[in-house]
């Protein structure tokens, strides 16, 4: 018979390990090898009760005590109380179920999904889905805030019945298959699994004389309009909630959420970086080295700029509190205008001579950046 792994091992704690470490990592390791996390893995079935001996004996003061006094020893003669034949130690799963149930206040069985059903579940009623709803709208909609009425398939209350699911007054009765509880359990091994019963579909209970239109159900799928008030300063990826406009419940249900994500289109003049927005603008050669005024586009409309004379190409100008207001703030942010200076393309020959006179008359000494370029350039071209 192979030798007992040391229980410290076992958990992957040390021996100073507090009683919380240790059942932290009882907790992450047996659900892990559960069996019905790993059914037929008959490794996975041999750790499982590993780790339920191990946690039985450090999670117990007095038996961890004479576990670190005498090791596995302790627990061969019953020495710590723990009783002969086996050691005295209890079923693995009903030291999960221990484990799992005080912690999430229900048996191991809920933990996995299965387990008891609530009683709006017991009663048929159940909650409906929450239901995904994707939106595109334009900048301009994003910076202002707009209302949108949205038209969506959605279940909705069944008239014909009143959400009841039955067409008379037979109404519901007790599920045959489970009993009510909403699951059956079947014998897998020395294991129980429990599922959702296929009869009642975990309801609990079923229609004596389900209604016709609703087939039992309560609710009926239709076409339906919302309409959603969406708030300035939003942006691609924000979600908005509108309670209870998801699926109607299962007969009576609460009905659940909808769920709309926002996607801002791309905007042919500005690009947007949170409150800020950024926009390139042509600058007329002539205003640029004379100076003046240009008018610029924002968002709610046009404002203007002075330009100084001698402006170059790639200068920014920032526009105070005429970019987008933050969502759920009053702070707007700033439009950052870029201006790229234009060069004429077609001149006439009266129109060229002048521009060579001019270029002529301020020669080489009037270009700061053209001067400052060719001094940094000495050193790699010899000039």
């Amino acid at each position: 018979m192979p030798a007992k792994r040391d229980y410290y091992e076992i958990l992957g704690v040390s021996r100073d390990a507090s009683p919380e470490e240790i059942k932290k990592a009882y907790r992450k390791l047996a659900v892990k090898f559960h069996p019905d996390k790993n059914p037929g893995d008959h490794t996975a079935e041999d750790k499982f009760k590993e780790l339920g001996e191990a946690y039985e004996a450090l999670s117990d003061a007095d038996k961890r005590a004479a576990y670190d006094r005498y090791g596995h020893a302790a627990f061969a003669g019953g020495m710590s109380g723990g009783g002969g034949g086996g050691g005295g130690f209890h079923d693995p799963m009903d030291m999960f179920s221990q484990v799992f149930g005080s912690a999430f206040g229900g048996g191991f069985e809920e933990f996995f999904g299965g387990g008891g059903r609530s009683s709006k579940q017991r009663s048929g009623k159940q909650r409906g889905s929450d239901l995904r709803y994707d939106l595109e709208i334009s900048l301009e909609e994003a910076a202002s805030g707009v209302e949108k009425e949205l038209e969506i398939e959605r279940n909705v209350p069944c008239d014909a019945c009143a959400s009841k699911g039955s067409k008379g007054s037979g109404g519901v009765r007790t599920c045959q298959s489970c009993g009510g509880r909403g699951v059956v359990t079947r014998q897998a091994g020395i294991f129980l699994q429990q599922t959702t019963c296929p009869e009642c579909r975990g309801a609990g209970e079923t229609i004596a004389d389900p209604c016709p239109v609703c087939r039992g159900d309560g609710r009926v799928q239709r076409p339906s309009r919302i309409k959603l008030r969406i708030p300035a300063g939003v942006d691609t990826g924000t979600r908005l909630r509108s309670s209870g406009n998801g699926d109607a419940g299962v007969r009576g249900g609460d009905a659940g959420d909808l769920y709309v994500f926002l996607h801002v289109r791309d905007h042919d003049v500005f690009e947007r970086d949170g409150a800020d927005l950024f926009c390139e603008v042509p600058l007329p050669f002539t205003v640029a080295a004379l100076g003046g005024e240009l008018k610029v586009p924002c968002l709610d409309g046009r404002s203007s700029i002075k330009i100084p004379a001698g402006t170059q190409g790639g200068t920014v100008f920032r526009l105070r509190e005429k970019g987008i207001v933050a969502l759920s703030s009053k702070r707007r942010g700033d439009l950052h205008v870029r201006v790229q200076v234009e060069v004429p393309t077609r001149l006439n020959s009266e129109q060229q001579d002048k521009l060579r006179a001019f270029a002529a008359s301020i020669g080489d000494h009037n270009s700061p950046m053209q001067e400052g370029f060719f001094q940094k350039a000495k050193r790699f071209f010899d000039l």
